[in-house]
């Protein structure tokens, strides 16, 4: 199946400062992929680069098939996209600023947003500039999905919302990728996006970390605890080790594509107690790829 997104050698630079280098990504339709990394990383310049907001220094972002560059008009119609920080004409009510931008899109635009807000239970006849965080956000959400888009591309789309309105926003993207949508989600916000996404890139100072789908990253980064005696256990041997610490017998490590065969063989070695070996979560994924990156 040909993928939603599609980068190859994605590359921006501002001045001296390299946002992105080289990057290389494939988003499955279908799928809920969160772009995660720091401030810094490169999420919102990838993002800026697939909605046609800014043109690459090398290589190219397609989405369903269209260069996001030179085809930006075209995908207006089929990609949704909430910036981090949205910003409208907030003299403007909710009613007014679906009206006048359904100027720029089919007429099927207008029907559906006032379907959304009044889902979303905003009052139509509410100036922006008086909606609160979470009404904002919900006005660009209700913006964003009115074309009802094929592919839909968040960017930090929590920031500074309350707890309880991040997480039920967080769960409405379950039900929209479950009627067929792509949603890219970028966040810095690594644990929050933990109990939807179905894929996950970590980006680091414009270069790739590790893309994965959740299944398999459950499995391709392990931590291994056990209480030795004797000589303790040669890490190098199981894998790819990204930390490693402990104190007195007890033994730890992270590993990136641990060697099954070797992890077996270390349960049941002489002199092996207390073994236990556990999947992490993002958070801690993404420090072990940052400390491995640091030992490299």
């Amino acid at each position: 199946m040909d993928p939603a997104i599609e980068i190859r050698g994605l590359s921006k630079q501002f001045g001296r400062k390299k946002a992105l280098a080289g990057l290389d990504l494939d988003i499955p339709k279908g799928s809920i992929f969160a772009l995660l990394g720091d401030n810094g990383a490169g999420k919102t310049t990838t993002i800026r680069m697939l909605t046609g907001l800014l043109q690459p220094d090398k290589g190219y972002a397609a989405i369903l098939g269209r260069d996001s560059w030179q085809q930006a008009n075209q995908l207006r119609h089929h990609v949704g996209y909430v910036p981090e920080k949205p910003r409208f004409y907030d003299w403007m009510t909710v009613a007014e600023i679906g009206w006048f931008t359904a100027g720029f899109h089919w007429p099927r635009f207008l029907p559906r947003y006032r379907e959304l807000t009044a889902q979303f239970q905003l009052d139509p006849k509410a100036k922006l500039h008086s909606l609160s965080k979470g009404q904002y956000a919900k006005v660009a959400l209700a913006l964003a999905l009115a074309p009802d888009p094929e592919v839909l591309i968040l960017d930090e789309p929590t920031s500074g919302l309350d707890l309880l309105t991040r997480r039920q926003f967080l769960s409405s993207m379950v039900d929209l990728a479950s009627d067929g949508r792509t949603i890219l989600i970028s966040s810095h916000q690594i644990a929050e996006v933990e109990r939807i996404a179905s894929h996950v890139a970590f980006l680091t100072r414009g270069r790739m970390l590790l893309e994965a789908p959740m299944d398999d990253l459950r499995q391709r980064i392990i931590r291994l605890r056990l209480r030795y005696a004797g000589l303790p256990p040669d890490a190098s041997s199981l894998g790819t080790v990204l930390q490693r610490n402990g104190s007195g017998k007890c033994w730890q490590v992270v590993l990136k594509d641990p060697d099954p065969d070797a992890v077996a063989a270390l349960r049941t070695a002489e002199g092996i107690h207390d073994f236990e070996e556990a999947p992490l979560g993002l958070e801690e994924v993404y420090c072990a790829l940052l400390a491995g990156e640091e030992e490299t």
